[in-house]
């Protein structure tokens, strides 16, 4: 028996070290990917636009570069023009092509953690509340200062666009991911991070990083329920047992002549008193 025991044990062992020695091949990585993509489709979808768009600038005449990332700025000019158009699209444009790879990084360590623990369209409001609603704040803020002779006329024409507003609004999300005792520390770093700039007299671009943080922070309600502590397990219990089907012929009920008569009060034979 102690013998049969240990040719068990060390059977199993050759087949996890086998397990572990196993060669990936190209197939094992293709499935790895596509589950990869699978779990934050919107995240890749994204980041597949973005490809194709740095690809354009970057192949792009100088003039014709100018030319469409002026097209889908959000400058005080265009969204005075075409409001939805440069709000939609200026978050699939990046100015510079080479940052590419940079922003990849990005996404894989901000974004796709993000869509799969909030799930595609919690997530995909989130990112658009924060680009959104900082881009609107922040060329609020350049109207005030083209107004009162504080900024130069020629930020109205400026090119505005990017991913970053998005990213930072997902940051500010993540932060109800982090465990109780050590959110305060990411809230406090990311605060510090984003609010420095501003208060050492940052750009516009600098107001929308801020506030895209704390929009994203102000989204608490798109993320899931936490699982209730202490919840008592639900015990199994024996199912009762149906009730037994009556006898065709109970007691009450007598045969006579082949057939089944209605039962009938019980008769007894008349006891014969003693003398």
């Amino acid at each position: 028996m102690l013998q049969h025991t240990l040719q068990a044990a060390r059977a199993s062992v050759a087949r996890a070290a086998a397990l572990r020695l196993r060669r990936v091949t190209p197939r094992d990585a293709r499935r790895w990917a596509v589950r990869w993509v699978r779990s934050s489709p919107g995240t890749h979808l994204w980041l597949a636009t973005l490809a194709v768009t740095s690809a354009v600038v970057a192949a792009a005449a100088p003039h014709t570069r100018s030319a469409l990332l002026h097209h889908y700025s959000t400058n005080l000019v265009e969204l005075h023009r075409h409001p939805v158009r440069v709000l939609i699209g200026s978050a699939f444009w990046i100015q510079t092509p080479s940052a590419f790879a940079f922003y990849s990084l990005l996404f894989a360590l901000v974004h796709a953690p993000a869509e799969r623990w909030l799930g595609t369209w919690r997530w995909l409001f989130t990112a658009a509340t924060a680009h959104i609603g900082a881009t609107l704040v922040s060329q609020k803020a350049v109207f005030f200062g083209i107004r009162d002779d504080r900024l130069p006329h020629s930020l109205a024409h400026t090119v505005d666009i990017g991913v970053s507003y998005g990213l930072a609004g997902v940051v500010g999300v993540l932060a109800y991911r982090v465990p109780r005792p050590w959110r305060w520390g990411y809230l406090a770093a990311l605060l510090a991070f984003f609010a420095r700039p501003v208060l050492n007299g940052g750009t516009y671009t600098d107001l929308g990083h801020l506030t895209a943080f704390l929009l994203g922070l102000c989204c608490h309600a798109a993320t899931p329920l936490p699982a209730p502590r202490g919840r008592p397990r639900p015990t199994r219990t024996r199912p009762l047992a149906a009730p037994a089907a009556p006898d065709p012929l109970s007691a009450g009920d007598q045969v006579r002549g082949g057939r089944r008569t209605a039962p009938g009060p019980a008769r007894s034979r008349p006891r014969r008193g003693r003398r």
